[in-house]
């Protein structure tokens, strides 16, 4: 992968060819919103804007013919994020933008996109219908599934695009720091952090919506984004700290990957490290230590 940035970076040739092919693809698509961002990070605002508007040509014509707007949403918001970062140069804040992206996307689908969450609403009460009739037939008692709505499916996809917009930003990061400051990544992202603020004007509106109802609760997870972000640098931070290996953090992200309580346990920690500031407790501990 640092080869292929390298790549991108020798000139407008380069990047345009990597960025077309990769927007040409559903499948490729995150890597022509890295390149898109590594290039907004490093060049500029005009030399980003202009691989963006190459790479919307391939991923316009998925969206017209192929009914996808996952990998439109995924380079603007990559691209979007790349500009915050650029201008503020604060990850907090970064990460803090993709609440704009999640929800500017789920609210663009119930608009705009009818036809495509009709279709996500049948093939979900489709698949859940055979399911529960597969339990039936093992367990009398088997409880009914309700499929998801709509709204609930627009949230969905709206967290996944704030998501994948910040991995791919990451990536463009971690591409940056390993050819022009070997290391910095690192130190940047175990540094990320939510000011109390922030992570009471994100905790207190996702109560709310999960209050509203079940309908609501996937819009909230488009609210935890930046937190959960924050809570996976605490736990890289940690793990620093600790010395442990790259084999435990795999370890780690696999169970995090598949066990959803994790997931919220991170999601709290960041919200307890906000206020608690973890990270310079440890700081202070290891210097009275070395004294």
């Amino acid at each position: 992968m640092i080869a292929l940035a390298n790549y991108v970076m020798r000139g407008r040739l380069p990047a345009l060819l990597v960025t077309v092919a990769g927007a040409s693809s559903m499948m490729f698509c995150w890597i022509s919103a890295a390149v898109i961002a590594l290039v907004t990070l490093r060049k500029g605002v005009g030399e980003g804007a202009w691989l963006l508007m190459w790479a919307l040509l391939p991923a316009g014509f998925l969206l017209l013919y192929l009914n996808d707007s996952g990998p439109l949403a995924m380079l603007v918001g990559a691209m979007f994020l790349a500009l915050i970062l650029r201008s503020t140069v604060s990850l907090s804040l970064t990460v803090l933008g993709s609440v704009v992206i999640g929800v500017v996307t789920g609210l663009a689908l119930l608009a705009f996109g009818s036809g495509l969450l009709d279709q996500l609403v049948a093939l979900f009460a489709e698949f859940l219908g055979n399911l529960e009739q597969q339990l039936a037939q093992t367990d009398e008692k088997a409880l009914q599934i309700v499929p998801p709505t709509a709204l609930q499916i627009a949230g969905i996809l709206g967290a996944v695009s704030a998501v994948s917009s910040v991995l791919c930003l990451l990536l463009a990061r971690y591409w940056q720091a390993a050819l022009y400051n070997p290391g910095g990544f690192g130190e940047e992202f175990r540094a990320l952090h939510l000011p109390p603020f922030y992570t009471a004007a994100l905790v207190l509106p996702a109560l709310g919506l999960v209050a509203l109802g079940a309908e609501y609760r996937t819009w909230a997870a488009i609210l935890l984004v930046p937190l959960s972000f924050a809570g996976l640098a605490l736990v890289h931070a940690r793990a620093n700290r600790r010395g442990q290996s790259t084999m435990w953090l795999t370890g780690f992200y696999l169970i995090w990957l598949l066990l959803d309580p994790i997931k919220l346990v991170v999601v709290v920690a960041a919200i307890a490290d906000s206020w608690l500031g973890f990270r310079q407790r440890w700081s202070k501990h290891d210097d009275v230590g070395q004294d």
